[in-house]
């Protein structure tokens, strides 16, 4: 049902995925425009590569809380709308809220629709739809990034995790909630088509999470 208050919270879902994170910590606080360096992405992973572990961080939390908070603004719709919390209807208004603001993040008004790959506000996303899918593809994520040192691999695991853990580990019957996961694999391997040829000419970088060693 299209009403004022789901149009409102779509808007406002644009919105809060527009906000260039990374873009605006690195002006403000190194007088950097991180899109100007590295891979040219003004998201989390490029944020690490030019600016650090702390603005990396900064800018992967936020735009985790960005794509969470959007998704839950299915809430301030109201129940009389979406029906209860595990209700198709109330799932569907999430995907498309977080979907909005996903989209918001890759062409963010706030930056002359210059953004990142989605993938900390795609996560965001996945953590208010489904919280143990989300767990899963952290630790896929952790896991993968530990052993490879790859940012670029390790997002895409964690993203083919998702609807593989919907589908056949949780068993998920919401139709349009695995249509989304198969979606989130495809936007994942369209957003780092250049992370793959690089990783397949072995030229992509790498990102410690502890001090690489020195002899």
């Amino acid at each position: 049902m299209v009403t004022v208050y789901s149009l409102t919270a779509l808007l406002a879902a644009y919105l809060f995925g527009s906000i260039p994170t990374a873009v605006w910590l690195g002006q403000a606080f190194y007088g950097v425009d991180v899109r100007e360096y590295g891979s040219g992405n003004a998201g989390a992973t490029n944020t690490f590569r030019v600016l650090g572990k702390k603005a990396g961080i900064a800018v992967m939390l936020i735009d985790i809380a960005k794509g969470y908070t959007a998704t839950n603004l299915a809430y301030l719709i109201g129940m009389s709308v979406t029906g209860p919390q595990n209700s198709v209807v109330f799932v569907n208004y999430q995907l498309a809220l977080g979907v909005t603001a996903v989209m918001g993040h890759l062409f963010p008004i706030f930056a002359g629709f210059r953004g990142g790959k989605g993938v900390a506000t795609l996560f965001g996303m996945v953590l208010a739809v489904n919280f143990p899918a989300s767990m899963l593809c952290v630790l896929v994520f952790v896991v993968v990034l530990l052993i490879t040192k790859y940012v670029s691999l390790s997002s895409i695991c964690a993203g083919f995790t998702f609807p593989l853990s919907v589908v056949f580990l949780f068993q998920v019957s919401i139709k349009s909630e695995v249509l989304y996961g198969m979606c989130v694999c495809i936007l994942i391997l369209v957003t780092h088509q250049k992370n793959l040829e690089r990783l397949l000419k072995g030229k992509e970088s790498k990102v410690y999470l502890f001090k690489k060693k020195t002899n």
